[in-house]
Formats: C-alpha cells, structure tokens, sequence
C-alpha cells in the first residue's frame, strides 16, 4: 500500500493541470491512506505482546483480567503449576479460542461469573471456558455462529476439538482439545 501511495505521487507528478484530474489522485491516495491505516489497526489488534514475548498462561492471565474488570464479572483463571512450553500455533488458538468464548458470555450469557480452565498433561491441551448465564441457545449450538465456525475450523487443521455445550447445572462450557504433537496426516 505504500509503494502504491509512492506511484500515485509520482503519477501525479506528471499528470496534466487538469483539476478533475488532481483531484481524483487526491482522493485516491486518501483512500490509500484509510486502507494502511485501517490495517495497521487491525494487525494492532491481533498482535498480542504477551503471547509473544511472555507465553500463554501471561496473556491468558492477562485477557480473563481484563475481561472481568471491563464487563464487572468475576473471572477467574487456572492454569497448570508448570509454565508448559506450547508451540506458537497452540498459544494463538488457545488465546483466539479464550477470545471468542468471553466474546459470546459477554453478548449472550448474561453471567455473573466466567471460569477459564487450562489444562494439559504429555498427549493434549484443554481449554474450558465455563460461565453461569442463561446457556448456549440451539443456534449456537448448531456452530452457525461465523467466529464459533472460524474457530472450530482453526482448532480442527490443528488436529483439535471445539465443543461448546450447555454447562452442568446452568450456563454454558466452550471446551477446546488440542493434540499436543501434529497429528499424522
């Protein structure tokens, strides 16, 4: 997109003193500067500094804090005593997954408390993120939800599970297994 913005001045550089001319590579390097700086927020808001330089159980901390703190509900976290290495696509799954599951309590549940449970011994990796609000309707359990979809999708190329299920008692349980080595394809 900047090597665009750089040839649209050059072009115009050399384009004729038409004004209707000028004025349309004006307002195309105004849209290329919307484009860059719409993506330079998006890829800000995917970039997670803690899971890069801190590792998992850091931004999973961090995002069940946040969320609680923002939404006034009690979150709370666990997470194995050991700080478990997990290879880079586990720690983006686990974290999109812990995204779109507080994503859902906060629009849908109405919970007064989330839990997030990690979990993992030598064979798999767990996540739960259990809540105590009015429960998975039937069309979020039919996975027509786009960002439940997505993630099923990016946990299954990972030889993974994604369930969400009422759950036990009341509220809702999204769980998420992850084979802790690739699976043989």
């Amino acid at each position: 997109m900047t090597a665009l913005t750089m040839h649209l001045a050059l072009l115009s550089q050399q384009m004729p003193a038409d004004t209707a001319l000028q004025q349309r590579a004006a307002q195309m390097k105004t849209l290329l500067l919307g484009i860059i700086s719409t993506n330079r927020e998006l890829q800000a808001a995917i970039w997670n500094d803690k899971l890069e330089f801190l590792g998992v159980r850091a931004a999973l901390s961090e995002l069940v804090a946040r969320f609680g703190a923002e939404h006034g509900i009690d979150a709370r976290i666990s997470l194995p005593d050991d700080d478990a290495s997990y290879r880079p696509e586990h720690g983006v799954a686990l974290l999109r997954a812990l995204e779109e599951g507080l994503r859902n309590v906060a629009a849908h549940a109405g919970a007064s408390v989330v839990e997030v449970i990690l979990d993992d011994n030598d064979d798999t990796i767990m996540l739960t993120v259990r809540d105590n609000g009015v429960g998975p309707q039937g069309s979020a359990l039919a996975a027509g939800c786009h960002g439940l979809r997505l993630l099923r999708e990016r946990i299954h190329l990972l030889g993974g599970v994604l369930l969400l299920a009422p759950a036990p008692g009341r509220g809702a349980a999204l769980c998420v297994t992850l084979p802790r080595q690739p699976s043989a394809a």
